[in-house]
């Protein structure tokens, strides 16, 4: 339970109804507490940080200001809502944000009225506002509706898709866009909207004249009015991007100082009455109010456990490498063996592992911004002219560019290759960041190569593979470390479509792919089953199959990755293709979409943990158990 010694006023309000209950002079005092209140929460769970930080301000006077949950706020990108959630009736609950049956990362339907649109994907916004705001208005409610969005997420084309139909409209959308400018994704914001937008700090002699001139002159579709409006466009252009807005059909105000509560509170009582697409742009700080997340924004954006009055602690000793790491310094080795590489991330320089890759070859390095359609065909045009990139990308970041990938890579046999990471289960983020689907809309596509590792030395080999075969290739791995097989600096290749038998035993064969290998490996030990790692999804080893359907009575196949139409799918199609009659169980993700817990929780909850598939493997062969106990007495 929250303290109201230290927590006054915060510990009164349970909804944004009570918030509104306090007098405005108050609001400045509610946003100290807080944001206290944030850093000392998230220092006991982890969690995102920086970005909730930049919007304690913004998120307490929209909830003063609007009618919530009737008014619709809609936030993006989805882990600068914390204080939102606080302030929302989740707040002796915050404590508990990404562990298992606690509260989401992100806003999410099902957990609050007042998360009025899920969303762990940027960019989405404005399109999911102006749905919300026709509607509304379709249906002749008085509701509403403001989109945030933030966090770099204007860097995306989709919302530029969602400015241009809502600028174009007619009648005019009542509808409110928020850019909360604070120069960064998870790394520095990139690209030349980010230029453009900074050019907009320096205009505030401009802006205080512009408003300055609205009030005096009044009705704004009075014959003066218009032609001063004209008369402004021109010279505006000259200073501030706000014509940008202005052309595409918004009305634009700011930029202003997203951290002053006087400023946004007079502001946005301004705006909430004005009529039309309106577009109001703030300036923030991430990490606003904790010194050391201000001073080091990257390392603060997401984080682990930790003292506030000490700040992030660096753990000491060696540690076990993740797959990001294994990919990161693959590439700086591939890259230097190889000048025509090209290393591609959308946003993802962190999380991808691209960091020491963009220090080392910062001429072979390109950031795209969130732009993961744009990332995909930016890679097929450099392969045209004979480049060899590499997209690294997240599994459920690149379902944002799947026709990408198949219009203008595999049509056109083009040498990319991508490293997908978060395949599988990821785990506290949730079901918008589970890479459950990725094996299934990869498997179907003709001309790509696709590969899931076993372990960390595997997935050097599988990129490297990747990489030297002409054409297409992806290789998939799963967040975070795998068994700890050491990992060499040799740039070896697989044959391509070559399985790996692991082990070989009796009547039953686990057919595993991926990060499901360990756990195959230890239920074939103990049930003297043949194991077998896959490697390929596409190809499968077709001779390998058919010579163990022929000394097996049954197949097990095993995913980190949904039943419909993944791996196991494909060995059943190809045993049907060749006529093979035999029992195939097929373990995998389920048909539902997991809720956020740990990565080691999710498996044991879809069954597929060694318990798990033991289970599963004598639920449909319950004799095996008895021949196991007869060769362990043995």
């Amino acid at each position: 339970m929250i303290d109201s010694t230290r927590y006054p006023r915060l510990a009164r309000i349970d909804a944004p109804s009570d918030l509104r209950q306090f007098d405005e002079a108050e609001l400045p005092a509610i946003a100290d507490e807080l944001r206290a209140y944030l850093i000392e929460s998230v220092g006991k769970s982890g969690g995102h940080f920086g970005a909730g930080l930049g919007v304690i301000e913004l998120t307490t006077v929209l909830h003063y200001l609007y009618d919530t949950p009737h008014d619709r706020i809609v936030w993006d990108v989805g882990h600068q809502t914390y204080p939102h959630k606080i302030l929302t009736g989740r707040r002796d609950r915050i404590h508990t944000v990404k562990q298992k049956d606690g509260v989401a990362p992100f806003p999410k339907r099902e957990e609050s009225e007042y998360d009025t649109f899920g969303v762990g994907h940027s960019s989405t916004s404005i399109s999911a506002a102006l749905g919300m705001a026709v509607a509304n208005a379709q249906a002749g409610s008085d509701r509403r509706v403001v989109a945030v969005i933030g966090d770099g997420a204007m860097t995306a084309g989709m919302a530029y898709e969602a400015l241009n139909h809502a600028g174009g409209m007619e009648p005019e959308p009542d509808v409110l866009v928020i850019l909360n400018d604070n120069r960064m994704s998870i790394s520095e914001a990139v690209g030349g909207l980010t230029k453009m937008l900074g050019r907009a700090t320096g205009s505030r002699t401009l802006n205080a004249l512009r408003e300055g001139g609205k009030k005096l002159l009044g009705d704004k579709n009075n014959p003066t009015a218009k032609f001063v409006r004209r008369w402004e466009e021109h010279w505006k252009g000259m200073f501030v991007p706000s014509t940008l807005f202005e052309e595409m059909g918004f009305h634009y105000t700011g930029p202003i100082d997203g951290h002053d509560v006087k400023a946004l509170v007079d502001t946005l009582k301004t705006l909430r009455g004005l009529k039309g697409p309106q577009l109001l742009h703030i300036i923030t700080t991430k990490g606003k109010g904790y010194e050391l997340a201000e001073g080091d924004q990257i390392g603060y954006h997401a984080v682990s456990p930790f003292d506030p009055d000490k700040g992030l602690i660096a753990k000491g000793g060696a540690k076990k490498p993740t797959y990001t790491d294994v990919f990161g310094d693959w590439l700086c080795d591939m890259a230097a063996a190889d000048p025509l590489l090209l290393g591609i991330t959308p946003a993802m320089r962190e999380g991808s592992g691209l960091v020491r890759f963009s220090k080392e070859y910062p001429a072979r390095y390109f950031d795209t911004a969130i732009a993961e359609q744009h990332a995909v065909t930016l890679a097929a045009g450099m392969a045209c002219e004979g480049a060899k990139p590499v997209v690294a990308i997240y599994s459920t970041f690149l379902q944002r560019a799947y026709d990408q990938l198949v219009h203008d890579v595999a049509v056109q046999k083009l040498d990319v290759l991508f490293a997908i990471d978060r395949g599988g289960v990821v785990g506290p983020d949730g079901a918008t960041h589970a890479g459950n689907l990725d094996l299934s809309f990869l498997r179907c596509v003709p001309n790509l190569v696709l590969m899931a590792p076993a372990d960390e030395a595997e997935c050097r080999r599988m990129l490297t593979t990747g990489f030297r075969h002409v054409g297409p290739a992806a290789v998939r791995y799963p967040r975070g470390t795998g068994p700890g097989v050491t990992v060499d600096t040799t740039l070896d290749t697989l044959p391509i479509g070559e399985a790996e038998v692991r082990q070989r035993g009796a009547r039953i064969a686990l057919l595993a792919f991926g990060a499901i290998v360990p756990a195959a490996e230890e239920v074939g030990a103990a049930l003297g089953l043949t194991v077998v790692n896959m490697r390929f999804v596409r190809p499968l080893d077709r001779a390998l199959l058919l010579e163990l359907a022929r000394t097996h009575e049954g197949f097990v196949t095993l995913e980190d990755n949904v039943v419909a139409g993944g791996a196991g799918s494909g060995v059943a199609e190809l045993l049907n293709a060749e006529g093979v009659a035999m029992p195939v169980l097929h373990l995998g993700l389920p048909d539902a979409f997991q809720h956020h817990a740990s990565r080691e929780d999710l498996l044991a909850e879809a069954g597929l943990d060694a318990a798990g598939i033991r289970r599963a493997v004598l639920a449909r062969w319950p004799d095996l158990d008895r021949a196991g106990a007869e060769r362990a007495t043995a």
